[in-house]
């Protein structure tokens, strides 16, 4: 059932939560085109999704976000009803050497999309991210705070959010941090790998941020989505931790015994890009909807373990 807004002036009144269903029917009615199909967040997204709607999945190959005519005739030929741009070069450090090409990808490419789905009257969900934040706070940053990123990734991602504001009001902007599912490169496989493979880890002790499960962020994004109160949210996790606190956790919930962890501070590597300390996020937007937080992290990674 989809979620019913009462709008007065900036005050929501009421919204209820989508129902979940073991088997839900497909809406063919709305049409969503997925980009970043490839990657992570893409492709659990493509598959959850196509079993409730009619689904497009965009990989890089199918539409170079940087080319601004390419992505226009692609919005046009294929006309969706929401566009979920989970298409970016998240590599920080990547971006730390090479600042044009993460400009041009995560803005620029953003404003490209913008700009193609406000001409066939689309919605675009824009993902987004913890390090537009400074790290400077010890609370949790809400939508309220005021974004000072440190690093390339996020004034580039900033500066994508920057944009798409400015060529859609039909936008959808969620900030992430740290995540993490089956497949593809993030923190939480990779430790699990190294530990079985090596028995000995590294983990950072002072950067503190909200972990993130994938297929509990698809989830509510399809309530975002269904709710139509266009905006920024934060979606995490609920809790927060170190690395060296996720890493213990990680170890313990997957049975893995006798694995060595060893604490870093983030001043003790050698990184081209510097690391917010502290980007744990708060989902106030969430919270005025009246929507039921997500599972503490630990929860959401034991079931990550479960999927085997």
């Amino acid at each position: 059932m989809p979620c019913a807004v009462a709008r007065t002036g900036n005050t929501i009144s009421a919204c209820m939560a989508t129902e979940k269903s073991s088997s839900p029917p497909i809406d063919h009615r709305r049409k969503i085109l997925i980009t970043g199909a490839g990657g992570l967040l893409g492709r659990h997204a493509t598959r959850w999704f196509a079993e409730r709607y009619d689904v497009i999945a965009a990989h890089r190959e199918d539409m170079d976000l940087t080319d601004a005519l390419t992505v226009r005739r692609w919005i046009a030929e294929h006309r969706p009803d929401v566009i979920i741009n989970c298409a970016a070069l998240s590599n920080v450090d990547m971006c730390e050497r090479e600042p044009a090409r993460a400009f041009a990808v995560n803005a620029e490419g953003a404003y490209h999309l913008a700009l193609a789905a406000n001409e066939v009257g689309a919605e675009l969900v824009h993902l987004s991210t913890d390090y537009v934040f400074d790290g400077k706070k010890r609370t949790p940053y809400t939508i309220d705070d005021e974004p000072r990123p440190i690093n390339v990734y996020g004034r580039s991602k900033l500066e994508g959010e920057k944009l798409v504001r400015q060529a859609l009001p039909r936008h959808y902007i969620v900030r992430i941090a740290r995540l993490f599912g089956r497949g593809g490169r993030n923190f939480a496989s990779a430790l699990l790998d190294l530990a079985r493979r090596e028995g000995r880890l590294l983990a950072i002790v002072d950067e503190i941020g909200s972990p993130t499960y994938v297929m509990d962020l698809i989830e509510r994004l399809d309530e975002i989505i269904r709710c139509g109160r266009y905006g920024t949210y934060h979606v995490t996790n609920e809790g927060a931790c170190s690395w060296y606190e996720f890493a213990l956790t990680a170890l313990q919930l997957a049975g893995l015994r006798g694995v060595v962890i060893e604490k870093v501070n983030s001043a003790d590597l050698d990184r081209p890009a510097r690391r917010p300390p502290y980007t744990v996020l708060r989902c106030l937007l969430s919270e005025r909807l009246g929507w039921t937080p997500l599972r503490p992290w630990p929860q959401a990674y034991a079931a990550f373990i479960s999927e085997g």
